[in-house]
């Protein structure tokens, strides 16, 4: 491997041998030079991979010879070295993007700090992650053998999404390979682990944690009742937690996060029976006795969540809340922007509940469009263009105005997705829902063994349309296939992201309270 070259310009270079000789002994290629000017042509005309730049150079000096390097290569890592404390000089060179600051005199440990910090930091952060993945593996897998609760499910994903962003940053193919084997054994168990306590928790909600249909109640409304802020309840349909994760650090300039919890999506994890459960406070089939003029069922036509607005009114006044609050649904862009533009008037609200869909189309446009299946091939994909999309949405630029007026921010969803992988077969009538991951009829024929099956649909408070409905969920990342057209049906799906079943991505999902800085 070719020695790293560093450019090292001092007006007294001389002085600085005993340096040189260190870097040299390590193994680094260094060229001096005694003045600015010098620098500039160097870097002109030669490669790089670092320089060293001292500020207070009679002619061109350091700042000045920063800018014209950068104007040459605007990429090449530049660390200033100055005898000078001035906060102006330090701004100035932080504004121009410099790598490092580094304040005479210094030692040879300093300089090779820094190189090691911009020329090697992505190899040794990587080699650092790969060997403490490694001393965790074991424990992970001994904690799968556990008999862990539901708080404790919880807090295990959140270790699991944690190293499948530092193992894909780390790009070391083989633990990455290792982690997506043991996350699947995870979502084995954890597929066990809700066929044996779900429908548990919903005849007992003592022994519950908290899901969709209670989330506001035990969440929400003491966040309400806590002071005079104005409160922005934020859905983000279909947001992961991992995808919660490279949102956070965005928001960290105007925001501190106060909670980060997760709760678990009622099951289906599908918009139709998760986000309206979320709204009402209650349960599909409660929703259905109770309003039954604002519930759909599978097989009957129009829109199945068209009347959030009216089921959140109706909990808040369950709840003896009387005050004025606002839902804004947004489904594309122009309606990110109109909501934006008019955000004064939020303000006059004690609530302002907004549902931002994005993240949801983005799901469905890259089942049907070849240009965002490549864009979003995998998770780290999947993650990096929800990013993308949050750097340059209307929302981003809402959530600052909420920092800056000083209101409470409460981002959550109604579920997760899965990118699926193993196709199961399942036989239904012409009146089978279509969704990938669940499956709700009255012929359904199907191997018990490869699915979570509710027979009696009451006994999950899910809607019965008829006599011998019944529910089936995937697990881990199967989806379902009908026999006819197989090998067209399972191309044409296979390794997009669908949500409706029991996985820990659909079902453990992200409640975050943040306060204004």
């Amino acid at each position: 491997m070719a020695s790293e070259r560093i450019l090292w310009a001092d007006d007294e270079i001389d002085l600085l041998k005993p340096h040189i000789l260190f870097l040299e002994q390590k193994g680094y290629d260094v060229t001096t030079v005694n003045n600015g000017s010098d620098a500039v042509d160097k870097v002109r005309d030669s490669f790089f991979d670092i320089v060293f730049l001292d500020e207070n150079m009679p002619g061109v000096n350091g700042l000045a010879a920063l800018q014209k390097i950068k104007e040459i290569d605007p990429s090449l890592p530049v660390v200033m070295i100055t005898k000078s404390e001035e906060e102006h000089i330090m701004e100035d060179a932080i504004g121009s993007k410099i790598s490092d600051y580094l304040i005479k005199p210094v030692n040879p440990n300093q300089i090779l700090l820094s190189l090691k910090k911009n020329l090697n930091e992505k190899r040794l952060v990587s080699q650092k992650t790969t060997s403490d993945y490694r001393q965790e593996f074991r424990e992970i897998s001994m904690r799968l053998s556990d008999r862990m609760d539901a708080g404790e499910w919880s807090e295990f994903y959140k270790k699991l999404v944690r190293w499948s962003v530092e193992l894909h940053e780390s790009q070391d193919e083989g633990m990455s390979e290792i982690f997506r084997t043991q996350r699947i054994e995870a979502n084995d168990q954890f597929a066990r682990f809700i066929k044996n306590n779900y429908l548990g928790w919903l005849k007992n909600t003592a022994t519950a944690p908290i899901m969709s249909h209670t989330l506001v109640k035990n969440k929400v409304a003491p966040l309400l009742k806590a002071g005079n802020d104005t409160v922005f309840m934020v859905v983000i349909d279909n947001l992961r937690f991992d995808q919660w994760k490279v949102i956070q650090p965005k928001l960290k300039e105007f925001f501190r996060t106060e909670t980060e919890e997760i709760f678990y999506a009622i099951l289906p994890t599908a918009t139709h029976y998760a986000r309206n459960a979320l709204f009402a406070g209650l349960m599909p089939s409660e929703i259905e006795r109770l309003h039954p003029n604002l519930w759909l069922n599978e097989d009957d036509e129009g829109g199945k969540n068209m009347h959030e607005e009216e089921l959140m009114a109706a909990q808040l006044k369950r709840m003896g809340f009387d005050f004025k609050w606002s839902y804004n649904k947004i489904t594309n862009l122009n309606a990110g922007k109109k909501l934006n533009d008019s955000f004064s008037n939020l303000l006059n609200n004690k609530l302002n509940v907004i549902v931002y869909n994005f993240v949801d189309m983005l799901s469905h446009a890259r089942t049907e469009m070849e240009v965002i299946k490549e864009l979003a091939d995998d998770e780290p994909a999947y993650r990096s263009i929800t990013s993308s999309w949050f750097d340059h949405s209307p929302l981003l630029d809402i959530l600052k105005k909420v920092a800056e007026s000083g209101c409470t921010l409460v981002i959550t969803t109604d579920h997760g997705t899965i990118r699926v992988e193993n196709p199961v077969k399942v036989i239904g009538d012409r009146n089978t829902n279509t969704n990938l991951r669940y499956k709700a009829g009255k012929n359904l024929n199907y191997n018990p063994k490869e699915v979570f099956e509710i027979r009696n649909p009451a006994d999950a408070f899910l809607p019965k349309i008829n006599v011998s409905t019944a529910f089936i969920f995937a697990q881990n990342s199967d989806f379902f296939v009908y026999p006819n057209n197989y090998n067209q049906f399972v191309n044409f799906y296979q390794n997009t992201f669908q949500h409706g079943g029991i996985s820990m991505e659909e079902m453990l999902i992200p409640f975050c309270v943040l306060k204004a800085k």
